[in-house]
């Protein structure tokens, strides 16, 4: 008779390790959000259908405030001084950037956190811009544009469209950047900013944001950009 012994080990399978929640909601809404507008956004100026170019721009701009918001009172991965570092940080984890091994960072590594910095402020910078402009011929303006000259309105027209170039200068590189982490550090950055999830290994989950935080930051982005989209009206004036 043959078989193994009766008394022979049976080896079992682990279960698989949880993944960490690394990236709330409202990041990720946020994030692809504006990779979804940025083309609609040219688009719409390209075919010169500017009133929805205007409303895709309000939306920008409420996202940009409840971002900005967010950074300060979101998730643990979400809050600036989460992830935002100094030179020495910097310097230190470039040293390591072509190393296949590495410490795993839960959410943005330093210069990661350099490529979100320089987006969001591009953006906020794009969008106000955009409030003070005007077109060439003058017959298409943003709602703040009374508030300034002819000339400086003019200006921020110019500038609107030169710092879309330099937006896609910054999108380039978050592409780049992402096609090698996944090509020569084995790190795949596109999942977890859909499911939300990662395998971090053996981490503490972050800390996650109660839901009356993000409720009150919606409704003072909405309040805001509505304010801003009316040429700020002051109470008891028009």
């Amino acid at each position: 008779m043959t078989g193994e012994p009766a008394d022979a080990p049976i080896e079992t399978v682990p279960p698989p390790r949880p993944l960490t929640r690394l990236w709330d909601l409202p990041v990720r809404i946020v994030h692809w959000s504006f990779a979804l507008l940025l083309p609609a956004l040219w688009w719409t100026w390209r075919s010169g259908d500017m009133p929805t170019h205007r409303l895709l721009g309000y939306i920008t701009l409420g996202l940009l405030i409840f971002r900005l918001y967010w950074g300060f009172a979101g998730s643990a991965t979400a809050r600036f001084a989460s992830f935002v570092r100094g030179p020495r940080a910097i310097l230190a984890y470039a040293r390591g950037l072509f190393s296949k091994s590495g410490e795993r960072i839960v959410g943005h590594n330093p210069i990661g956190a350099l490529s979100v910095i320089a987006l969001l402020g591009a953006l906020c910078v794009q969008v106000a811009l955009g409030l003070f402009a005007q077109d060439v011929d003058g017959l298409e303006s943003g709602p703040l544009a009374i508030f300034v000259s002819y000339d400086t309105s003019d200006l921020a027209g110019d500038l609107h469209a030169q710092v879309f170039n330099l937006i896609l200068v910054f999108v380039a590189l978050h592409l780049l950047a992402i096609l090698f982490y996944a090509l020569f550090k084995r790190d795949n950055l596109v999942t977890p900013m859909i499911t939300g999830r990662k395998d971090l290994g053996d981490v503490d989950q972050p800390l996650q944001a109660p839901l009356w935080r993000g409720i009150t930051g919606v409704v003072l982005a909405v309040a805001i950009s509505w304010w801003v989209s009316e040429g700020l009206p002051l109470p008891g004036v028009g």
